[in-house]
């Protein structure tokens, strides 16, 4: 049977920590009778929530690892990946978005636009995914979702318009207007699984026209045909209305809000009504991708199931039967026993297993059409790798992967904790792009980097849980940079002798410092002063000398390397004489291109009663933090401000007993810094004291 694509939706759920996705999606999966009772986030019973399959998210609350999951709802078939909100699992979110066509961005009717609805919000820009709101908790004391709205368009620069009101709000959340077809629609039933329809009560009747007027004058910019039949004053067609808002949701200019309460059973079934009128189906997203036999040459991907195959694999896990490797098929079809080709490493590889997924639980199909979103099992393959059939050999562009900012040092207390220690890391860095590992020489411990306290503390907590592995871990130590502010020359010449043939190199040229981007290298050499076969390794040199810079030992970035002469022996210079000579010749340059530390800086938004405003500022001010602004809510006050990394360790104690254990925070890592000179120095001391001991 031939599967019709305007009818499949591929969606995720993204929203800031604590903003209800996991109880959304649980109520969706209910709804659209994939589960067959509600669970809880924090579940009585101990479940906890489908979605939620790990032990760390049930006991912390929090979802950690994007699931899959898919439903059906009335004739559309739905792919849902659930993500988590925060920000130290962010490349969850970006490779989520990565393959998905639409998403439901969630805001707690009280919390409203907090810091990592920012975020997510900028991650959806960056990969055009077309969005619909929901305003969630409307149950809550304090709900204001006519705020949560107007922050969507002052906080997001979104262009938010409501389609439904609430019917009572906070204990009193009865229901909503839908503003479409004018109508009342209420909940009944324990589980809000009876959808009663009427007529609009008296005392909303009023602001349902007014918000109607408001609605239609936004949505009438996307149909010449509702224009027209407002500027006459017609009758206006339901369909007129749902067409335009479709419209503008596809071409991002358009964000359609719904409200409810995902924990009251209220609001969801229109929510998913929303999600197949509004959001694209898989032939609606032009996705591109690189020819690699034509020079990467772009090219639209058809979509078409008939089509040779192209998969990209966006997420991998290491399970109980081996990896899983979650692949988005965006053309051709994937079938049992089909032999693939993984495009980047070039190897061949037949597809044993295919699997939809349901959070951990699995269902064995034959084949995966375009559009959808599958697992294949025992393939070899790293996140961001496309697949294809023999016929083509294209790549689909990968995600965009941020920088660890924070390191640890792990050490096993035994041999075979070692041994799991190994396992766990050599899993857990194939499964997370931003979660790096190596031995550093000098010391010779294995440290651990990634995106911030809370990210390394859940992957320690499952080396010990899931692989028995006792580690002690060293104080957290913050990834520092070193780059340089000056131009500086440089005229090296590499010259040894050693019985038979000796290596000889000369490089000359200079550093400067380079605006955007780590490294780059320009070849300006003229007249053969240095062969063409020894260029690529002066490139190589120079990488390899900015692993390590002078003045912490820290990796230099910003570097542009210009070599513009050189001579050559015709029998001593050789690819490692000239890496040798790049490397003394940087060397050499470095310490008078006035070197300097650079700093990762966070953006820090401390949330919390207004009472204590001050305190916090206070103790931001003495984190060498600089306070970017404070926004009142109510009784609450949201300070955002810019503070070093290296500031904020044990920061939640501090604010803690500032604030009496009201207030929380968030961090995300914002830029890099030159460190003042005084922290610097003692940077400089400790780097000193630690070459001495070691």
């Amino acid at each position: 049977m031939k599967k019709d694509l305007g009818k499949v939706r591929n969606i995720g759920i993204s929203a800031h920590i604590d903003s209800g996705k996991t109880t959304l999606t649980e109520r969706i999966l209910f709804y659209t009778q994939r589960i067959h009772a509600i669970h809880e986030v924090r579940g009585k019973d101990g479940v906890g929530a489908t979605m939620d399959s790990m032990e760390l998210e049930k006991e912390r609350g929090i979802t950690i690892q994007s699931a899959a999951t898919y439903c059906d709802w009335k004739d559309y078939a739905i792919n849902i990946i659930d993500t988590p909100g925060h920000v130290d699992f962010t490349i969850e979110v970006e490779r989520a978005l990565r393959v998905l066509d639409g998403a439901v961005l969630i805001l707690c009717s009280v919390g409203g636009v907090q810091s990592q609805s920012i975020t997510v919000n900028r991650q959806m820009t960056r990969y055009k995914v077309p969005r619909i709101a929901f305003i969630n908790k409307c149950d809550r004391t304090g709900a204001n979702p006519y705020r949560v709205t107007q922050q969507l368009r002052d906080k997001l620069d979104l262009n938010a318009v409501m389609l439904q009101l609430p019917i009572g709000l906070e204990s009193d959340l009865e229901g909503m207007v839908d503003l479409v077809t004018m109508k009342a629609i209420y909940f009944d039933g324990e589980q809000g699984d009876s959808i009663r329809i009427e007529e609009i009560p008296d005392n909303l009747r009023d602001e349902a026209e007014e918000k109607r007027e408001e609605l239609l004058d936004a949505v009438s910019m996307f149909s010449d045909e509702l224009m027209e039949a407002m500027l006459e004053e017609e009758e206006i067609d339901e369909a007129l209305i749902h067409e335009a808002v479709r419209k503008g949701t596809l071409s991002l200019e358009l964000t359609p809000v719904f409200i409810g309460s995902a924990y009251k059973n209220k609001g969801v079934q229109p929510l998913l009504d929303a999600v197949t009128s509004y959001l694209p189906c898989p032939t609606d997203v032009e996705n591109t991708a690189l020819d690699l036999d034509k020079g990467e040459e772009e090219i639209v991907v058809t979509n078409d199931p008939a089509d040779n195959l192209v998969a990209l694999a966006f997420k991998l896990e290491d399970g109980r039967y081996g990896q899983l490797t979650y692949i988005r098929t965006y053309q051709g079809t994937l079938s049992k026993g089909d032999t693939i080709i993984n495009t980047r490493t070039g190897k061949k590889v037949k597809v044993g297993r295919l699997v939809r997924m349901h959070a951990n639980e699995m269902e064995e199909i034959e084949t995966a059409g375009s559009g959808d979103i599958v697992a294949l099992f025992g393939v070899d393959c790293a996140s961001g790798d496309t697949f294809c059939n023999d016929k083509i050999n294209w790549s689909m562009s990968s995600m965009h992967v941020p920088a660890p900012v924070i390191s640890l040092a792990v050490t096993p207390v035994d041999n075979k904790a070692q041994i799991n220690m190994s396992k766990a890391l050599n899993r857990f860095t194939k499964e997370d792009p931003t979660f790096k590992t190596f031995v550093d020489h000098e010391t010779g411990e294995t440290i651990i980097s990634g995106m911030g306290e809370l990210h390394l503390e859940v992957y320690i907590e499952r080396m010990k849980r899931e692989y028995k592995a006792e580690v002690e871990i060293g104080a957290p130590q913050v990834a520092y940079r070193e780059t340089i502010l000056q131009r500086a020359d440089f005229d090296y010449t590499h010259k040894k002798q050693t019985g038979g043939s000796g290596q000889f190199g000369r490089v000359a040229g200079y550093i400067e410092p380079l605006e955007e981007g780590e490294y780059e290298f320009v070849d300006q050499i003229v007249g053969g002063a240095i062969p063409r076969e020894f260029i690529s390794s002066c490139d190589k040199g120079f990488q390899k000398a900015l692993a390590k810079g002078i003045l912490t030992g820290s990796p230099i970035t910003g570097i542009r390397a210009v070599i513009n002469d050189g001579s050559f022996h015709a029998v001593d210079s050789s690819d490692v004489a000239f890496q040798l000579a790049a490397i003394g010749a940087f060397k050499a340059g470095y310490p008078k291109a006035s070197p300097v530390i650079m700093e990762p800086i966070m953006k820090v938004a401390v949330e919390g009663p207004s009472e204590f405003q001050g305190a916090v500022m206070g103790s931001l001010n003495q984190r060498r933090g600089v306070i970017i602004g404070t926004f009142e809510e109510g009784n609450y006050t949201v300070v955002e401000s810019e503070v070093p990394l290296s500031e904020m360790f044990g920061y939640s104690t501090t604010l803690r007993s500032l604030t009496q254990g009201k207030a929380e925070f968030t961090m995300e890592f914002s830029t890099y810094k030159q460190v003042p000179k005084s922290v610097a120095d003692e940077l400089i001391k400790e780097f000193e004291a630690q070459k001495k001991d070691a």
